[in-house]
């Protein structure tokens, strides 16, 4: 910055800055680091794939297998049903 040169003039005002001015000038940002926290996306990252939200009636022990495993049941009964489908046909089960 023009050290030698205030930037406002007797009546406070402040003066038109040249190019030597600019050229000292720092970035700074006005946000403290909690605001910048609050403005950063929060939860899980959007993936490329999505799945859809659907209702589905299991059976009850079919459900209890799966959530014994623990949180992250529901991906492994996609993952399940998945790994299925890789070998068979929906038409092939009778309802």
């Amino acid at each position: 910055m023009n050290r030698n040169k205030p930037l406002t003039g007797k009546d406070g005002e402040v003066r038109s800055l040249g190019k030597s001015d600019v050229a000292g000038m720092k970035k700074v940002s006005a946000l403290t680091a909690s605001l910048k926290a609050k403005l950063k996306p929060r939860g899980r990252p959007i993936a490329e794939t999505t799945k859809e939200r659907i209702t589905i009636r299991l059976s009850p022990d079919v459900v209890d297998k799966f959530r014994a495993t623990g949180p992250g049941w529901q991906t492994r009964v996609d993952a399940a049903l998945t790994d299925w489908l890789r070998e068979h046909s929906p038409d092939d089960v009778a309802a």
